[in-house]
């Protein structure tokens, strides 16, 4: 029975790619439940999480390892990458890095662990979120020297590594440029609004203040809904590789995101210094698939969003794999 709710994911991904192959669907629809998810569904969803959750402050270690998690290939592959087109770096940043939690993970570790494994996944999720919600897609603007607000084919993309770069010299164009960095920076979190979510939540939960049942019942619909409506939009993004350079990117996106994924999975198991099942929550995080934020900031940057949401569907397929057989591994006692 465990099995049924992840499988029922991959379902709705299958139905809304169905839905847009039979024209129930127009093929930009997809924006349509971006706006609704990102702005209202998953906030409500974390809202809910904490309202309905006791969370100990000293998870906030997770949180931290969450970051890590998510930043370390961001840095990596930045540095691995330097000879390859910036179109390549782009999509590998912004793709093999950063983990879908409160989408696909939080009803994984639910059916696995049960309700008590929302709320390690939820504070890991605070320093995942500081990636995948803004991070990530600032520091592969910031890196690569992309403009934001354009995409790449609109701003001379190559084959050269990045795009082309004046350093300012004197003081007042170098201070524009910092202002400018500064702009990017807040606007990329500021403008999240999950971000913002965890942020408020935060706080309250360090003040020690909790909220009403009553205010969480307000949420309830919105988190019932957030897998649903997640998975419903990756499906209507998806579409097969256009080419053999296409398949190439998805293969490249997971033979980064595995090795990093089983690494990850393992310091979370043999070195996190919780108990059982709150390592177990953490390892089943570390597996996770693509972050539904990385077909949004791919969308935005390289105008590909077909192609990150057939990545994502592929990583969910593997990830489902992984952690079912992480979960069975340790039930068995074999770790």
């Amino acid at each position: 029975m465990t099995l049924l709710q992840p499988i029922a994911l991959l379902a709705i991904i299958i139905a809304g790619y169905l839905f847009k192959r039979c024209r129930l669907f127009g093929q930009r629809d997809y924006r349509i439940i971006q706006v609704m998810l990102f702005d209202l569904v998953l906030p409500g969803a974390i809202v809910y999480s904490f309202a309905t959750n006791p969370h100990d402050p000293s998870l906030l270690w997770l949180s931290a390892f969450g970051f890590v998690v998510a930043l370390v290939p961001v840095l990596v592959i930045f540095s691995a990458t330097r000879h390859s087109p910036v179109t390549q770096r782009a999509f590998l940043m912004l793709n093999a890095t950063g983990l879908n939690i409160g989408c696909f993970c939080f009803p994984v570790v639910q059916a696995f662990l049960g309700e008590q494994a929302i709320v390690p996944a939820a504070m890991f999720d605070i320093g995942n979120c500081i990636m995948v919600a803004a991070g990530t897609n600032v520091m592969t603007q910031t890196l690569l020297h992309i403009q934001p607000g354009r995409p790449l084919t609109e701003q001379g993309a190559g084959d050269a590594p990045t795009l082309p770069y004046t350093r300012p010299t004197d003081r007042d164009a170098k201070r524009l440029a910092r202002r400018s960095l500064l702009h990017t920076v807040l606007k990329g979190f500021v403008g999240s609004i999950p971000f913002d979510t965890y942020v408020i939540m935060i706080v309250l939960m360090v003040c020690g203040l909790s909220l009403p049942a009553w205010f969480a019942d307000l949420f309830r619909p919105l988190s019932n809904a957030n897998a649903c409506v997640a998975m419903l939009m990756v499906g209507m993004m998806m579409d097969l590789p256009a080419n053999r350079s296409d398949t190439f990117a998805v293969l490249k996106v997971l033979a980064w995101r595995l090795p990093f994924g089983l690494a990850f999975a393992a310091v979370a198991w043999f070195l996190l210094p919780f108990d059982a099942g709150i390592r177990e929550a953490t390892m089943m995080c570390c597996l996770a698939p693509v972050a539904v934020f990385s077909t949004l900031f791919t969308d935005e940057v390289l105008g590909n969003a077909r192609l990150a949401g057939f990545t994502l569907s592929v990583s969910a397929v593997i990830s489902l794999g992984m952690m079912t057989g992480a979960h069975a591994m340790i039930a068995a006692g074999i770790i």
